[in-house]
């Protein structure tokens, strides 16, 4: 039987359960320098459950899960946390892990220099006896325990050579090693298409049957629906409600998180047509990866000032690998054209003189400057154009960034707010608001609304927009085929680096990008076959 109702503005919507609490926050609040992250936060997690927890960039959920996990230990935080019906004091991580507390942070955390296995029994390799580690014992459990996952990962490869998104799998892997009682995950499908979602899926529901408690932080509204039993929703540091399985709605959860009504997700857009070829890409072929992902090869396509084209394909399918080579982070071979000129790219640097600017996928790896503030973190990069006579001017700075920041909405305390405390989305926007101080003409997006809530994800959607009816050219790349699907004039679909399949606005589809890539797998296996008989 259900009931809801409401108090303090928190509403609350439950169903009677037998099941008990396995780990709860009572009464949980959390400063940062006078900042109140959370304001008497009150969470409970039955046993066995897949929890959802929702919210908004710097809603307060990374910070709840921080605080349970110890990494915001005992004694920096008000209230009480209980598990298993005793009150827990976690001075670190690992004193929550030693009680069965397993997370998996949106941050990609990895030893990159050495290997897959040795990573996902980081701190208890010692399988064999004595104080030497028996390699072979650690690949065959790795191997194991990723066929139990459905991954393809080898065991003996560098974490250095993986994707991003393979990396966040091994750490999902690490997590899962240890076999803990409750399973924090933040983000686990960001990088992720919807094959390898499934994949996680299947994972997580057998985790379930084992009786696995799991708590579940993701701004895809579609997985809660598909995989949570339960779900919180915070608000501005506060529970705004809670959701049993049987009230779940898209619409409802977005209204919790935002307390408006959002807007139709995709804006409305229309390529120019006839208009003149900004980029052309010809033949272009790279190198420089391994085995953890498939090299662009003999890659041809065009894209047309406004136009806004997008490459969707699967994990290690070369997508990102193509968006490399012509930004010149890898050689590659073959041509460059910006509007008809063959440009010979080298570096990143001839890129951004060519006027090609590229925001990259993991936006803490290879974005943002943690030792600089947010409005530093804008101009870095674009400093000659705010000097003169080789000093920069901090009054032309100074603008540039206000202007920047409230261009695109940057929620910070000051231009030289710290970076590491703010949200996921407001980190994405430091980086847009650098590339495009630039002003370029072509624009490729690597995951560009990866770990942003549904509000700031249609913000980018809009700016996405925005620019192409200013003549921009951008080239997208999205794990999520419905983004790519729903936002792009044009798509090609990527696999093994070639592109095998094109389609424009509203002649795609998911299953269309998923049966192409199978019919071009299953060539390329044929072809392999072919050869190795001849």
């Amino acid at each position: 039987m259900g009931a809801s109702g409401s108090r303090q503005g928190k509403v609350t919507i439950v169903t009677e359960s037998n099941s008990e609490p396995l780990i709860e926050a009572r009464g949980v609040v959390k400063s940062f320098s006078g900042v109140q992250a959370l304001r008497g936060i009150d969470f409970s997690v039955m046993r066995g459950e897949i929890h959802a927890l929702l919210g908004q960039n710097g809603a307060g959920k990374s910070t709840l899960v921080k605080i349970l996990n110890g990494v915001h230990p005992a004694g920096s935080y008000s209230g009480t946390i209980m598990l298993d019906g005793r009150e827990a004091k976690f001075a670190s991580p690992f004193a929550a892990l030693a009680a069965g507390i397993a997370y998996v942070p949106q941050e990609i955390e990895v030893l990159e220099q050495l290997s897959v296995a040795e990573n996902v029994f980081a701190g208890h390799t010692n399988l064999g006896k004595g104080v030497l580690v028996h390699q072979h014992k650690l690949e065959m459990r790795a191997r194991a325990l990723f066929n139990q996952l459905g991954l393809s990962i080898d065991p003996r490869a560098l974490v250095a050579s993986l994707t991003s998104a393979q990396r966040h799998l091994v750490m999902i892997a690490r997590a899962l090693a240890m076999n803990p009682r409750v399973l924090m995950l933040d983000e686990p499908t960001a990088s992720l298409s919807g094959t390898e979602v499934e994949g996680l899926f299947g994972v997580l529901r057998r985790l379930k049957t084992q009786g696995v408690t799991m708590i579940y932080i993701t701004h895809r509204l579609p997985e809660v629906l598909a995989v949570c039993d339960r779900a919180t929703v915070l608000r501005d540091g506060r529970v705004a409600a809670e959701i049993e399985r049987p009230e779940f709605n898209a619409e409802q959860f977005i209204f919790a998180m935002s307390g408006q009504r959002l807007q139709r997700l995709y804006p409305d857009h229309e390529a120019p047509r006839d208009a003149p070829l900004i980029l052309s890409v010809r033949n272009l072929s790279a190198q420089g990866h391994s085995g953890a992902h498939s090299n662009p090869t003999d890659v041809s396509f065009d894209i047309r000032a406004g136009e806004i084209v997008g490459l969707a394909g699967l994990l290690g399918s070369g997508r990102s690998e193509i968006l490399h080579a012509i930004y010149g982070r890898t050689p590659h071979t073959g041509e460059v054209l910006v509007e008809g000129k063959p440009i010979s790219i080298r570096s990143p640097a001839d890129a951004r003189r060519a006027g090609i600017a590229l925001l990259t996928e993991d936006r803490k790896r290879d974005g943002l400057l943690f030792n600089l503030g947010a409005g530093a973190n804008i101009t870095i990069g674009n400093l000659g154009a705010l000097s003169r006579n080789g000093i920069i001017s901090g009054d032309r700075e100074g603008r540039a960034v206000l202007q920047a920041m409230q261009a695109l909405n940057v929620k910070a305390s000051s231009p030289q707010a710290s970076v590491a405390h703010l949200s996921g989305g407001n980190q994405q926007k430091l980086l847009f608001a650098r590339v495009l101080m630039r002003a370029p003409r072509i624009l490729m997006l690597d995951e560009p609304t990866k770990g942003v809530d549904a509000a700031t994800r249609h913000e980018i959607y809009r700016l996405i927009v925005e620019l192409a009816g200013r003549g921009v050219a951008l080239l997208i790349v999205a794990s999520d085929l419905e983004e790519v699907i729903g936002l792009c004039d044009r798509c090609l679909t990527v696999a093994d680096g070639r592109i095998v399949d094109e389609f424009k606005r509203g002649e795609g589809s998911e299953e269309k990008v998923l049966r192409a890539i199978a019919a071009a797998q299953a060539a390329g296996q044929k072809n392999a076959l072919s050869g190795a008989s001849a």
